[in-house]
């Protein structure tokens, strides 16, 4: 069993059971119905006392987990985190947790996450920890990442919630990881003497979807046929998804005079090995012949190269679509040569710029 009177103390927080202390505050969060308490919390107040004595610690006298409050320098409850599904034969637990709406967007559940499974590892015999989060939870996909955790797959419509069925993804660290974030791209931004190029917003998507659904866009790239707002959402949820999983990033590029977006620029297939990356835009219809594609490459390369430490950037460009080739090149891009057959049997020319190029 874990231990009953465990306390973790971590930068800002102090992970420790529930006790009758707690009955002020935990009331104050059932009436204001927010939640974030683990399950079986009581969702009246009527049940606080009975919950504060017994209920929250159910999980602990079964042996299979605990659920410990995560309060902060002033001793406020600011959220929850638990250990269960413990098989102790098999040395593996789950941990999931829970922040008050008002603490959210401040780092805590990942540095609990991060103090309770180093408790977990240092005090048990415990060789593993899962993690879940719903595939479209980007916040907790978030905090999988940062407390190093692997992402190791998708389980499809795994969960039934009130909308419907959600993708479950399954994280694990093992007592022998390194527990250092796995390899990402940071969100940031960057600007250019035309441009601001920032991290896809939800406000993009009419625009991104109008680029998409556009005929020459249809004609020279490998968007989704009948491009919609669904699939510019899509898009925008995936490409943070690719960024937490260190397998890409992207960007939405905005004219500094307008701030109306004109392109969208994306890094795919991330070799964290060899630094070797492939880029990918589209010009918004409204903004073509201005450049801004070649621009933003430009821009986004200079940072890989220069703050990241790629080696290697790639841009492939059908051979039936000179505009695009003309992006490569008037970006300092060095033509290597057509790739037969790569794009629904197309053929494409095959560019690639190194950190010499720009010298």
């Amino acid at each position: 069993m874990f231990d009953p009177h465990v306390s973790i103390a971590t930068a800002r927080l102090t992970l420790r059971p529930f006790g009758p202390q707690d009955a002020a505050r935990i009331r104050a969060i059932v009436e204001s119905r927010v939640q974030f308490l683990p399950p079986g919390a009581p969702t009246h107040v009527s049940g606080i006392a009975q919950w504060l004595s017994h209920g929250a610690h159910e999980l602990h006298r079964s042996g299979q987990g605990v659920h410990l409050a995560m309060t902060d320098v002033d001793g406020v409850i600011v959220g929850a985190i638990s250990l269960f599904k413990t098989s102790w034969s098999a040395g593996t637990t789950e941990v999931g947790y829970g922040v008050h709406p008002l603490y959210r967007g401040r780092g805590l559940a990942t540095e609990a996450v991060r103090g309770l499974v180093d408790w977990a590892f240092e005090t048990t015999g415990l060789r593993r920890i899962d993690l879940t989060a719903n595939l479209d939870n980007v916040a907790s996909l978030r905090v999988a990442q940062k407390a190093g955790f692997t992402w190791e797959g998708v389980l499809r419509e795994a969960v039934m919630e009130h909308d419907g069925p959600h993708d479950l993804v399954v994280f694990g660290l093992l007592r022998g990881d390194g527990r250092i974030p796995s390899d990402t791209l940071p969100r940031t931004e960057l600007r250019t003497s035309r441009l601001l190029l920032r991290p896809p917003a939800v406000a993009d998507v009419p625009d991104l979807a109008a680029t998409g659904a556009d005929p020459l866009t249809q004609a020279r790239t490998g968007v989704p046929r009948d491009y919609t707002r669904e699939h510019a959402r899509a898009f925008i949820d995936i490409s943070e998804q690719l960024r937490i999983r260190g397998t890409g990033i992207a960007w939405s590029a905005e004219e500094l005079e307008t701030g109306r977006f004109a392109a969208n620029v994306d890094l795919r297939d991330l070799d964290w090995s060899n630094r070797t990356a492939e880029v990918g835009y589209m010009t918004a219809p409204w903004a073509r012949g201005k450049g801004y594609a070649g621009e933003a490459v430009l821009a986004i390369a200079r940072w890989l190269f220069e703050r990241q430490g790629f080696s290697r950037l790639q841009l492939r460009a059908a051979v039936a679509n000179p505009e695009s080739q003309r992006v490569a090149e008037k970006a300092g891009f060095v033509r290597e040569g057509v790739a037969r057959g790569v794009f629904a049997g197309e053929d494409l020319v095959v560019y690639s710029l190194i950190p010499s190029d720009l010298e």
